[in-house]
């Protein structure tokens, strides 16, 4: 795993505890993905029912609070493929 895919699990992972209510995948350009379940959080890629795709300078902002997910989609700078209402309890649970 490069440094962002291993910080950014750690950060998610620390985040959701629990792990998370639904399916979401991040994908982090030039990157890989990680995945996001009721199982936790994890690199891989595979079906999600929202897919989020930003750089890897973007992501950083949004996991240390730098940049509202919100904001980023607002933006442009945040690309959001499947359920748009995922995607706002994702961006809730990482505020």
């Amino acid at each position: 795993m490069t440094d962002i895919m291993t910080e950014a699990v750690k950060v998610l992972l620390a985040k959701l505890p629990e792990g998370f209510d639904g399916s979401a995948k991040f994908v982090i350009e030039g990157e890989g993905a990680i995945l996001l379940d009721q199982t936790g959080v994890r690199k891989g890629d595979g079906p999600a029912e929202v897919t989020m795709t930003a750089t890897t300078d973007v992501f950083r902002a949004i996991l240390d609070g730098r940049m509202n997910p919100t904001a980023a989609f607002m933006q442009g700078k945040l690309a959001i493929d499947g359920s748009m209402g995922m995607a706002m309890k994702l961006g809730a649970a990482l505020s």
